[in-house]
Formats: structure tokens, sequence, C-alpha cells
């Protein structure tokens, strides 16, 4: 008998007829003697519609009201999920964050899972019932609900299954898999059956929206291999886990572009020692994340500072950009939302050079230009403008024949 946690994606669960298709898939497994454990996130465009409501009353909402209103949208589904499990003979029961203790810290809307009281869990599983779990929300030092963060669910899914000793993770969506890049912008994209941890966080934190990137950050940690795969088919999906093998034929494995970056440029900042610590240090206080950054010595002991943030961070961020540049002695700050971010990744660029200069080559061959260069073991990335992204895309994954991939 073994343990296993599965995980289904809001479009797995949008309509009853698909909460239907879950459950028989659910119960199929369960007949074979297994322990269950479901995570589901909220009904389709359910935290969407959400989103706009609480927009309609409030540009600048509390924080923890916020967190109350998003986590009622997972509430639904994993009770309407229990009841057809039920309806079809068989015991299940819905747990919310706050019932199986997901305690998280206390940053609202992006809270880090900190622990998980697994005893609710293993009494109810003991009693012969699926569980099912409701993702992306926990509960923090004073027991008010939080969020985890789009895409938290996943994040959920793999913490349960470290708590639980999970024999597997299973993550169901409506995707059957990793591809080279998004099927849908390419056809021609390959489906991997295999990934690493290392290159799948890379994709995921770059912008392919598969997996949430601190739900592979977990995986790896707990060296929990995580398959994925499609809820609406049977055809093989992608293990992630780690490398296996000794030699990659291939330097590069996928390709991903994303278009919501914002490049801030801080222009002539005093060249003195301790001000970009003091600029980037203020903003981690915030809790906003800064990607690539590069800094031009112009004239007279003057500095601009471009970066890059997410779009999501931009209004609260631009308000800490301009009160610390004010205080740095700033000249000014732009913000330039034209701009994307395209990225190559592939654990065989450790041993293949020339990798880059190969991106930078096919990228100028169709007179895109370069704005920012971000280099690591596995990863090339660059900024260039939005309207430019889904050409590169195209363009770096026939140049670098991924649409021929093999292992």
């Amino acid at each position: 008998m073994a343990l296993i946690v599965q995980k289904y994606g809001g479009t797995s669960v949008s309509d009853v007829e698909r909460i239907n298709n879950v459950a028989e898939r659910i119960i199929k497994e369960y007949k074979k003697g297994n322990q269950m454990v479901i995570v589901v996130s909220a009904m389709g465009d359910t935290t969407d519609k959400l989103i706009e409501l609480m927009n309609q009353i409030t540009s600048n909402p509390d924080p923890r009201e916020a967190d109350m209103l998003l986590t009622t949208g997972e509430q639904v589904s994993i009770a309407l999920l229990s009841m057809a499990i039920q309806a079809k003979g068989y015991k299940a029961v819905s747990l919310t964050g706050s019932q199986v203790q997901i305690k998280t810290n206390d940053h609202h809307s992006r809270a880090e899972i900190m622990q998980i009281d697994t005893a609710r869990l293993k009494a109810e599983l003991a009693e012969g019932k699926i569980v099912v779990v409701a993702g992306f929300q926990g509960i923090n030092s004073r027991n008010d609900f939080t969020t985890l963060g789009r895409g938290g669910s996943d994040t959920t899914a793999v913490a349960l299954a470290a708590a639980l000793k999970a024999d597997r993770c299973e993550i169901y969506s409506d995707v059957d898999g990793i591809y080279t890049t998004d099927p849908r912008l390419v056809p021609e994209a390959s489906k991997l059956d295999f990934i690493s941890y290392e290159e799948m966080l890379e994709l995921a934190s770059l912008g392919a929206k598969v997996l949430h990137p601190r739900s592979v950050e977990l995986a790896k940690f707990y060296n929990i291999k995580l398959y994925i795969a499609s809820s609406f088919n049977d055809q093989p999906g992608t293990m992630v886990g780690g490398m296996d093998k000794m030699e990659r034929k291939r330097s590069v494995t996928g390709v991903t572009a994303d278009k919501e970056q914002v490049k801030v440029t801080v222009t002539k900042v005093p060249d003195q020692p301790g001000v970009a610590g003091r600029l980037f240090s203020k903003l981690a206080e915030n809790n906003i994340n800064v990607d690539m950054i590069i800094q031009n010595l112009q004239h007279n002991n003057k500095n601009d500072i471009t970066f890059t943030l997410h779009s999501n961070d931009l209004d609260k961020g631009i308000k800490v950009i301009e009160k610390i540049a004010e205080e740095l002695g700033a000249e000014n700050v732009y913000i330039d939302n034209d701009v994307a971010k395209v990225s190559i990744v592939g654990a065989g660029m450790i041993t293949t050079p020339g990798t880059a200069a190969r991106m930078f080559n096919i990228l100028g061959e169709y007179n895109i230009n370069i704005q920012m260069i971000s280099t690591a073991d596995i990863k090339v990335s660059c900024i260039i403008e939005k309207k430019h992204a889904d050409l590169a895309v195209k363009v770096l994954h026939e140049g670098f024949e991924l649409d021929k991939l093999e292992f």
C-alpha cells in the first residue's frame, strides 16, 4: 500500500463534470489499496473573480482581509470534490489549511509554510478516508488565514508529501507534462519524459507556469519525485527528479519567456560605497524580489542602476524606489513596462562552451536587440522588447533544435 499525494489545478475542477472526472481518477487509485491525500485549487477562474470583486471595493485591500477572501475559493472546491467521492460510495473528508494546521509565517499573500501538523491527516487516513485538502492556504502565528501566492497549491502538495513521507507526489492540470517551451506558442515543442530539479526550478522561476518555483525547491530539498500530467487524459507525463545520467546530449532543454517583467532605472546615483546595498535592502525589507541588475558608471562619479522586477510588485515597489532614490540623491526613476525576459535553460550548458554566444547570435539574426543579460550555470536570460518575446522563443527553440530533443 502506497501513500499518494495528488494535486489538481483549477481547470481540472472547473465544473461539476470535471469534478466527477477527478473523483473517478482518485477512486481508481484508492481501489488499488493506496492511501490518498488530494490537494485542490479553486474552481476555474474563481480566484480571479474574487480579486475582481475585491478591487471593486478597494484598490488597496488590507492583506489579512484579502487572504480571508481568497481562501474561500478552495473551500468550495474541496467540499464539492469530497461530496462527489462520497456520492460514488467512498469515504472522504475535506479539510482547510487551518484544519490541517498548515502553519506559515506572517507574510500575507506570499506566506511560506513553516510546519505541518500531520496528526489530523493521519487519523483520517487511518479511518480509510480519502483526504481532500485546500491548497494555496495556511494559518499564521495568530491563526489568521494566509495564502501562498499564485501557484501555491503546488507548494501545498509537495509540503504535504514531505511531511507525510509520501511514496509519490503527482501534479495534475490541463497540460500533459513539461515541454521544451509553451506548445500553444510552438506546436513543435517536445514533451520531456524527465527533467532535473535544477532545470525545472529555473524554467519555473523564469516564466514557465506548469509548476510553482517553491514547490520545486521543496521537492529537491526533500528528494521527492514529482510526476506532472494531465487530468483530462491518460497520456504519459513528465518526471521531475535528481540527475540520473552522467552525460547530457543537449546543452539546452527548454526556452521560456516572461512578459510580466518591468525594467526600472534609477539615474545618476552617487558612486559611493553602500549605495546599492541601501537601495536593494529597502526593496527586500518590503518583500520585493529583484531579478537582473546592471550598474553603469556615468560622468562625475554618478551611476545609473537598472534592474528588473515582477509587474505585480510595481505598485508597491515604485513608492519604495522613489523614496530611497530621493534619499540617495539620485536624479530620476524611469519605468519601462515594454520588456520581456527570454531565457534558455539546460544542465548541459555547464560543459558546453558557446551556448550563450549562440543564443545572442540567433536573436541578432532576427534583429532582436538585447537590453540586459544574466547568466548562471544552467541558464542565460535576456531582457528584450516585449513585442519580440514570442518571436524570440520560436527562433531560439528552432535554433537549438528542441523540436528534435533526445536524451
